[in-house]
């Protein structure tokens, strides 16, 4: 028998007691290998397992107290003074700001009711009566003279006559070449 590797004239099958022999215990030592393994396998899964379930212990019995513990001496009282200086913002200044705002606009409400109904309200009168008009009024004038003066600009320059803008009488005829 000559080299099974030289010309592909031999086939496997004419293999030597002795070759089949070598070939059936590698194969066994194969298998060997491989139930071993197997086996290797469970048990590092075994441990893998134990390994989790003590570290869980481990996370149960000694890191959640320590961090629960840092938490309630670190942690809470900054977000404790942060809850109590919110609720003081939102009670002793927002609200007493959004209350007198509220209240003064109903009373705007109330007096303008009054007068159009030609009832008589009296109203403490804290100031003296001013003559002339006021800053309000001085203000919606200038922003009104300036939304004119806005819309007129915008006017002129829609209609002034510039030759890029106009179109040509006949759309349908063709560019010159």
């Amino acid at each position: 028998m000559g080299n099974p590797y030289s010309n592909g004239q031999e086939s496997i099958v004419s293999l030597s007691r002795k070759r089949k022999k070598e070939l059936r215990r590698l194969q066994n030592d194969a298998n060997q290998l491989w139930e071993n393994q197997q086996v290797l396998v469970g048990h590092a899964a075994d441990v893998a397992r134990e390994a989790g379930r003590q570290l869980g212990n481990l996370n149960r019995e000694q890191v959640v107290p320590v961090i629960q513990d840092t938490y309630n001496r670190r942690v809470a009282p900054v977000v404790d003074r942060g809850v109590k200086l919110g609720k003081h913002v939102v009670d002793d200044k927002f609200v007493p700001i959004v209350g007198g705002v509220v209240g003064s606009a109903l009373t705007a409400w109330d007096v303008a009711n009054a007068k159009r109904h030609g009832v008589a309200v009296q109203v403490r009168k804290a100031a003296p009566q001013k003559s002339g008009p006021g800053l309000g009024s001085i203000i919606a004038i200038v922003l009104g003279a300036a939304a004119a003066v806005g819309v007129l600009y915008a006017a002129w320059q829609a209609l002034r006559a510039d030759d890029e803008l106009w179109v040509a009488d006949d759309p349908l005829a063709a560019p010159d070449a």
